[in-house]
């Protein structure tokens, strides 16, 4: 008679690399819990996907009457609308996957305490399942595009750089959070006023050549180590031709976020023993 095979599953301690076999073999959770975020997102909601489009829409509206028209902020020789609108698609999406993410081991205590799987499933999931917003409220950029009277340039293939350019801000920046929520439950009361400070020092309501104007070449570069705002001004360049494209903050910006991300994976799997104990 065969003996079945026994797995035993030990935490471990220290450092540790990611193992990314294991990921792999856990792929189907990971498709199952962006799918449920998807479907849970917008659950018995009137305006169910209507909402991806509504929030970017209405703080257009209230973004143009306070800085467009009042404060009259500098949109780069295009109306403010669309410039504050092409600048809320990415940022709307950058906040919105970093708080799920950054929550998301705190939101599911009950499967982290009683199964076993590689816990980076749950700060990913975010990162990949808000995308679907993202795709909604960027289609009407073209319409904002065709009302406004702007071409589409070749530049627009630089899209999908800038997107996972965003993705990797997000998911770095996740996994940080998401590894010291489960320790330090301040980081839930925390987020809000976070991602509300790095709104206004993005350039979402205001251009980031106004940096360059005040504090040189120097500051630009500075400035740029926030990774989104070479996303956020690649967007303007790359579908309002609002100058060139900024390589030069989208360089820095990468090698910060890669930084991020990096430090952020071997931070989240150094606390990986200790989620289930303090969650």
């Amino acid at each position: 008679m065969m003996k079945s095979e026994q797995i035993v599953i030990e935490p471990v301690n220290g450092w540790q690399f990611v193992d990314w076999w294991e990921l792999r073999d856990y792929r189907d959770l990971f498709r199952f819990l962006v799918d449920r975020d998807i479907k849970v997102l917008y659950k018995q909601t009137v305006l169910g996907f209507g909402w991806a489009i509504l929030r970017p829409l209405l703080s257009m509206v209230i973004f143009t009457v306070i800085f467009g028209n009042l404060a009259r902020v500098d949109s780069d020789g295009v109306p403010y609308a669309i410039f504050n609108y092409v600048a809320l698609v990415p940022w709307l999406y950058f906040s919105t996957a970093l708080s799920a993410s950054a929550l998301s081991l705190v939101s599911n205590t009950d499967m982290l305490t009683k199964i076993y799987f590689p816990r980076l499933v749950f700060p990913m999931t975010p990162v990949v399942s808000k995308l679907v917003d993202f795709v909604i409220s960027f289609v009407i950029i073209f319409v904002l595009m065709a009302v406004f009277r702007i071409a589409l340039t070749i530049r627009v293939l630089y899209i999908p750089l800038l997107v996972a350019l965003m993705m990797l801000t997000a998911a770095g920046t996740g996994l940080w959070l998401s590894a010291m929520s489960v320790q330090y439950r301040d980081v839930k009361h925390a987020i809000p006023f976070l991602t509300q400070i790095l709104m206004y020092a993005a350039p979402v309501v205001w251009s980031a050549a106004l940096i360059e104007e005040r504090f040189g070449m120097i500051g630009r570069i500075l400035f740029g180590l926030y990774p989104m705002v070479g996303v956020i001004e690649g967007f303007r360049s790359a579908l309002l031709n609002t100058g060139p494209m900024p390589w030069d903050m989208l360089a820095v910006g990468t090698v910060s976020a890669l930084a991020i991300f990096i430090s952020g994976l071997f931070y989240f799997r150094r606390m990986e023993a200790f989620f289930a104990d303090v969650a």
